[in-house]
């Protein structure tokens, strides 16, 4: 189904029925995709004595906990809430769900012996583009890799200051990312990439969003999409998400 949507000023045609999926979803495994030092998720069976809430184990329905962490076992969306005193929801500030969106790919660069992404990388992709949201394919890029790398004390890849301190000014108010922090592994708690993008030295942006841990499958072509940023409802500094991109016809 072909859609018109007026988007701000603009005329965007989209087809409904195709969409994009980003996001990696969050399984019960040891294969799961995992950061931060912690344990697999559990998705597993209300236990009552005897009784198991399985209907595969007699009951009448399939009835699960869930334990998991949002920061650390999937695709997830943060406020600034993630790095302030005060507490901040995503779900009580993120109240607009579809953006203009540009996917690139970035090949992370060495310095001082890390990885990491440079305001003249994005520069170099965006030039005088300008989008409401932005959303990096990291090379290399494979499906099993990024859908099940423990990245705890690997020292992945991150944003240079410089380069979210870039974003903000251009006016990109949501950041999405494949992988687990926008910001080095161990870095002291800086935490520079979040605090530059969130603007935290001046005027805080609370209607501003990173996501981290999607996955950008490589048919997905860089360009101009129309992306729809799902959330699950959660009073949490971050929540498990679901971006959804759409490609623009005309």
């Amino acid at each position: 189904m072909i859609t018109t949507v007026q988007y701000n000023s603009r005329k965007l045609q989209i087809d409904l029925t195709k969409p994009i999926d980003i996001s990696i979803p969050i399984r019960a495994s040891k294969n799961n995709v995992n950061a931060w030092y912690i344990d697999e998720p559990k998705i597993e069976p209300v236990k009552d004595g005897e009784w198991t809430a399985s209907v595969k184990n007699g009951a009448c329905v399939n009835f699960n906990n869930i334990h998991f962490n949002p920061h650390a076992h999937g695709t997830h969306t943060e406020c600034a809430g993630h790095i302030t005193e005060k507490v901040h929801s995503i779900n009580q500030n993120l109240k607009q769900f579809f953006f203009l969106a540009e996917v690139i790919t970035v090949a992370p660069e060495r310095l001082n012996g890390d990885s990491v992404i440079s305001k003249k990388q994005i520069q170099f992709i965006l030039g005088n583009k300008k989008r409401d949201a932005v959303v990096i394919r990291t090379l290399p890029n494979t499906r099993k890799e990024k859908w099940s790398k423990q990245y705890s004390h690997t020292n992945p890849p991150y944003l240079l200051e410089d380069a979210a301190v870039y974003l903000r000014e251009k006016g990109v108010k949501h950041l999405l990312i494949d992988l687990p922090s926008v910001d080095k592994e161990k870095d002291e708690c800086q935490l520079l990439a979040h605090h530059a993008f969130w603007n935290t030295k001046e005027k805080l942006r609370l209607d501003a969003t990173i996501t981290e841990f999607i996955y950008v499958s490589n048919k997905i072509e860089d360009g101009m999409y129309f992306l729809n940023l799902q959330i699950a409802p959660f009073e949490n500094d971050a929540t498990p998400s679901k971006p959804i991109l759409y490609k623009i016809i005309t």
